[in-house]
């Protein structure tokens, strides 16, 4: 019920605005990457440990062995973007490129190296879409090509995309990648309308939906991926960083994320860290902490629905007056 009234809150807001003590090792096999999730729907989300991460690779690898074959390919020459200031850039000859997240790359490694305590050891991040709770994306989508799952999955229609791209500059961490001369736009006006198709991680909502887990999990030797039932995994990851004493990345970033970090290095200095490295930068995501999304679009809605009210309550009030008045006189 609440993810429908979710959905119908978003298609109201483009109309109004447009008007107006556990371990991964130790976990339930319930919630292993590898068996069936269970549940009734809601929301799943995946509890990332980057302790337990050793940079193998094994997850980009699955990732691409089951989207890559399926992207479409470009039609050159390439319409000239518009607006001008639209950053694209061809892909379609280095989709081999594993080393950032790129309309062919769904997933990557990110790595830096960090000292503590006199210690140096190197930290690697599996990157991609968080799949946020509440996705301004989503809601910002002026083509409604952007959607997501019971499950919570945010993926892209593709035969609704134009790549004019507010999703990437509505994304606190610049997930989703260009790739021109791709989708329904090249059948439209092209010099005037869409720039090509946007793509990112879909989380693997098919599979979410019959209740597996994402490829990635599955294929992670490390077993330092779960997925299952968002309030466990919130759990999950808040019981292993207590038992660290180490620091959660997830739970309230970007009013809260699908994908859930957990390490026991404290998220803020292996940001710094990966600034210091130069590992951040287009298709190399932040890990900067972003506040609740939708805020001032909440706000809006709530104006837009609180309205009605208070017009009649101040039209109760001028009419109470107006009584007082005539029973003066």
């Amino acid at each position: 019920m609440g993810k429908r009234l979710l959905v119908q809150r978003r298609t109201f807001l483009k109309v109004a605005a447009g008007t107006a003590g556990l371990t991964l090792a130790g976990a339930s096999p319930l919630l292993a990457g590898s068996a069936h999730l269970g549940g009734s729907g809601g929301d799943y989300a995946t509890v990332i440990d980057i302790d337990r991460c050793n940079g193998c690779g094994a997850c980009v690898a699955a990732c691409r062995a089951r989207n890559l074959e399926g992207l479409p390919v470009p039609s050159e020459p390439f319409p000239e973007p518009y607006p001008a200031w639209v950053r694209t850039k061809d892909w379609s000859d280095r989709k081999d490129e594993t080393d950032r997240l790129t309309p062919y790359n769904w997933l990557f490694i990110q790595s830096c190296t960090i000292t503590e305590k006199g210690e140096t050891r190197r930290i690697f991040l599996p990157r991609r879409c968080l799949h946020c709770l509440n996705p301004q994306c989503v809601t910002l989508c002026p083509t409604g090509a952007l959607h997501q799952s019971y499950e919570g999955a945010v993926y892209t229609s593709r035969s609704l995309c134009l790549g004019d791209g507010p999703c990437d500059r509505a994304c606190p961490w610049g997930i989703p990648q260009r790739q021109p001369g791709v989708g329904p736009y090249l059948g439209l006006a092209p010099k005037y309308l869409g720039n090509g198709l946007m793509f990112k991680c879909d989380y693997c909502k098919d599979l979410l939906a019959e209740g597996k887990a994402p490829a990635c999990v599955d294929a992670c030797p490390q077993r330092a991926m779960r997925t299952g039932p968002r309030a466990e995994m919130v759990k999950l990851a808040q019981d292993m960083a207590a038992e660290r004493g180490g620091d959660v990345f997830g739970l309230k970033e970007n009013g809260g994320t699908n994908t859930i970090y957990v390490s026991s290095v404290q998220f803020r200095d292996i940001e710094a860290n990966m600034l210091r490295q130069g590992q951040v930068g287009h298709g190399k995501p932040s890990l900067r902490p972003a506040g609740a999304s939708m805020g001032k679009e909440n706000s809006l809605l709530q104006g837009v629905l609180l309205a009605p009210a208070i017009g009649a309550a101040l039209a109760g009030v001028r009419l109470w007056r107006d009584k007082q008045k005539r029973r003066k006189s």
